[in-house]
């Protein structure tokens, strides 16, 4: 029992399962945070966090009128919490079992030993000058795009919107989904896995004050899914003709080839290595 026992004041004693109680809790919030941040639920979430609050503090306090009124609102109230996170709720769903995937995934490759690494940065290198390629075409004739990187479009709900196409990369096929004539150019093109997963997606806006006045409607999505995501996005834009790229709620303007270059590589290595191989552009 000494073994387990962290520390001891008067009449609390602290255990280490009790410090990994909290913890686990603390990132169970944290993670709920994260997905619910920005949107409706979260503002639902506050809400339930102080009347949970007030709760205690009128048992507490022995008002039993006041606190039977609330216990039954409480009883009540997380049968609609259920229904009004149900996205939130999936979207951590997915990221328990999308890491548990991933992590076991990467032991097992390190143990058999099957990464090809020379393979690897050469697949990679070709498909970041697919990307830079495309962008600089589509830059050259002021075509607007938004190229959204992200290794989960299910956890941030990128997969509600626009058209699944689960193709290989391809600067061609890039351009064209972006071509003005093309019914899925005003949307975001989201990438995962090393394939092109949606098109004609549509993006949280972001309503920063940080963002200048002439930031477009472009440029504020990119910021937006930025701010509730770990994405990584390029975009061109449409009356500038210029590349400018987001992360982490920042807008970065005028990106030369090498900067794009060092973003991308980033960006890519962060996705699932289980598909590291694209065809060739025709």
């Amino acid at each position: 029992m000494d073994l387990i026992l962290l520390f001891k004041i008067g009449f609390l004693t602290i255990s280490i399962w009790d410090a990994l109680d909290i913890l686990i809790v603390g990132y169970l919030f944290f993670v709920l945070y994260k997905l619910s941040k920005g949107s409706l639920a979260f503002n639902i979430l506050i809400g339930a966090v102080i009347l949970t609050v007030i709760y205690w503090l009128v048992n507490a306090a022995e008002m039993s009128l006041l606190s039977g009124i609330l216990g039954g609102v409480a009883n009540f109230g997380f049968i609609v919490l259920i229904v009004v996170f149900q996205p939130e709720i999936r979207r951590f769903l997915i990221f328990l079992g999308r890491n548990f995937l991933k992590g076991r995934s990467s032991i097992l490759k390190q143990i058999l030993g099957i990464d090809d690494f020379d393979n690897y940065e050469h697949s990679l290198n070709k498909i970041i000058n697919k990307f830079i390629n495309a962008s600089e075409k589509l830059a050259s004739t002021n075509t607007g795009a938004l190229i959204v990187f992200t290794e989960s479009p299910a956890l941030y709900g990128l997969d509600e919107s626009g058209v699944l196409l689960d193709s290989n990369i391809s600067s061609r096929l890039i351009e064209s989904i972006f071509h003005k004539e093309s019914p899925l150019h005003d949307g975001a093109m989201i990438i995962s896995n090393y394939k092109i997963y949606s098109a004609g997606s549509v993006l949280p806006v972001s309503d920063s004050k940080e963002l200048p006045e002439t930031a477009g409607l472009r440029h504020r999505a990119a910021v937006g899914i930025t701010e509730k995501s770990d994405a990584f996005v390029i975009i061109v834009s449409e009356e500038t003709g210029k590349i400018s790229t987001a992360k982490g709620g920042k807008l970065y303007y005028h990106i030369d080839n090498a900067k794009l270059h060092e973003a991308l590589q980033k960006a890519l290595v962060k996705s699932s290595k289980t598909e590291e191989t694209t065809n060739e552009d025709k």
